[in-house]
Parts: structure tokens; sequence; C-alpha cells
């Protein structure tokens, strides 16, 4: 929003009955252009409220909670084909799509529905931008309260499993509103990353250490023990959904600590940090810096989970 709103766009949100509108946050010249307003609706009808207006483009950063089959499958792919259906009828030209770089080795529910309404956006006819980014910095930060309390950096492996080049809301923000009016973003599925080089978890617990001044303690843990937890939770998933749904979580933790978000190079069969596209300027320890000095937050949410 703070990004379309900065580039000069007049901008609409949809919300869903009784959601509250977060203020923007645009830089102060801007202020006196804002042109920002919200309508309500049912994600699962939308032509009720976008057949009411006239719009040009749809960016979508819609996707679900907690990445459960379920969910993935209502939200990712049935809700927004229903919005790609709407905004067909109501005459919208373009769609700009926030997906995710994981769906690129699929092996969960949320992965599937993604690549599924993916394909569907492609064949619609409207000029479309998908946009597939790394890691968000708020997916990163889940230990920074575990480090500050004492509490040591937990690993996976030897912590050098995986790597990412994490991106900002603000500079994934900035490309997504570029994809209005730059041609050569049109009709591409485009990976993009924030500034390099690619960061491991062990960079993360090494800068976080470093920014407090405390001696590095880490725990480490063998992905081997995540799977004998899905096994068993898997088993116990036959006669119990919650179980069921446990495993489903479980199996996506597992993801993430044995896969970079990365671009894949097909001919390596490897992760590429050197293919992976770079934007922006924010950068992740910069974010821990703020976090740590109370000059920034961030709402975990789903995404806690140490």
């Amino acid at each position: 929003m703070n990004a379309l709103l900065e580039a000069g766009h007049t901008v609409t949100c949809f919300l869903r009955p009784g959601a509250t509108l977060s203020a923007p946050t645009v830089s102060r010249r801007f202020e006196t252009d804002i042109t920002l307003s919200q309508i309500e609706g049912d994600v699962f009808a939308p032509q009720n409220a976008l057949g009411a207006t006239k719009f040009n483009v749809i960016v979508s950063c819609m996707a679900s909670r907690t990445g459960m089959p379920r969910d993935a499958w209502a939200i990712d792919h049935d809700a927004h084909l229903a919005v790609l259906k709407a905004a067909k009828a109501a005459g919208v030209r373009q769609f700009v799509l926030l997906s995710a770089l994981c769906v690129q080795q699929p092996e969960l529910a949320f992965q599937r529905a993604k690549l599924a309404f993916e394909e569907a956006l492609i064949k619609s006819g409207l000029t479309y931008s998908i946009v597939r980014p790394t890691a968000f910095f708020k997916s990163l930060s889940g230990q920074v309260k575990r480090v500050q309390e004492g509490k040591p950096f937990l690993l996976f492996g030897d912590g050098g499993l995986t790597a990412c080049k994490p991106i900002s809301d603000r500079d994934l923000g900035r490309f997504m509103a570029e994809c209005l009016t730059d041609p050569t973003r049109a009709n591409q599925v485009m990976p993009v990353g924030g500034p390099g080089p690619a960061i491991t978890p062990m960079d993360q617990g090494e800068a976080l250490f470093a920014l407090l001044g405390k001696k590095p303690s880490y725990r480490k843990m063998p992905v081997g023990i995540m799977t004998a937890i899905i096994a068993g939770l898997s088993l116990a998933g036959v006669v119990s959904a919650k179980a069921r749904d446990k495993a489903e979580l479980a199996k996506i933790g597992r993801y993430y600590a044995t896969h970079s978000m990365l671009v894949w190079d097909e001919t390596s069969e490897s992760y590429a940090p050197d293919a992976t596209p770079e934007t922006g300027r924010d950068t992740l320890f910069e974010f821990y810096a703020a976090l740590l000095r109370g000059e920034a937050e961030v709402a975990l949410g789903d995404h806690a989970v140490f």
C-alpha cells in the first residue's frame, strides 16, 4: 500500500468485514497527494465489491495464514480464482501477484495451491506479474527475543544447510509497485531477493550475538529429529485430525530447515546464490539492530516458530 501511494497511484484496499486499515506511512512529501480508500467484502465473492468501481490493476498479497492444506487451497487458490474471475468481469487489465520462491521445489500443500493459481493467472489473458520473493525479515526474526533473554540460537544441522537473500517489506513493496508501470516486468514470473550476499542461519546467529555483545551460544538439532516427529504425528494422524495438522506444520518446518530460499538451478540441481536477483537497500542485520534499539517491531503471528 505505502509503495503504491508513493508511486502516485490511487489505491483502494479490499478488506475483510470488520478489519481495519493501518494508516499509511509514506514519506512526508507525499502526504498531501495520498488517494486512499477502502472497501469491505468477501474474498470468495469479490464481484460484489469490485463491480461498483472501475479498477485498472489488482495487486494481491493474499496468502493462507497457516499453510495447512484446507486453508492453503481455500485462500492461495480458490479465493484468488474468485478475485481473478471478478477482475476479468470488471474489466481489470493487469494483475500483480505476490507468490513465493519456495514453489520452485513444491512438496507442501500451500506450494501446490500457489502454483495452481499461478498457472491459472498466466492463462487468464490478463497482463500479469508474478513476484516470488525470498525470505521476509519477520520470518527470520523469531529468535531475536530468545537470544536477548540469554538463550542459545537454534540451528538445524551445522547452521549452513540453507541460505537466503532476505528482502524487507519496503523493498518488496517498491518492486511490486514498479510492476504496474515497467513493461519489462509484464507477463513475467520473477524471483527477487534483497541485497546480497546470501546468508545462512549461522550468519544470522553470529550477527545477533555481535549486535548484543554476547558470547555466541548455539543449540544444534539434527534434521532427522524432525523427520522422526513427522513420522510419529503422521501415524497418529490416521485417527486424529489434530495430529495430522501438527504433522503438516512439522513438514513445513522441515522444508524451511532444508531448502534454501534462492533460485533453483536445474542444470546443477542446486540452489544458486549468484542467480538470485537482488533489489533494494534494506538488510536483515540493519533490521536486527533496529529491533534491538526499539526502533522497529515485528508481529510474528504464524511466523512465531521458536
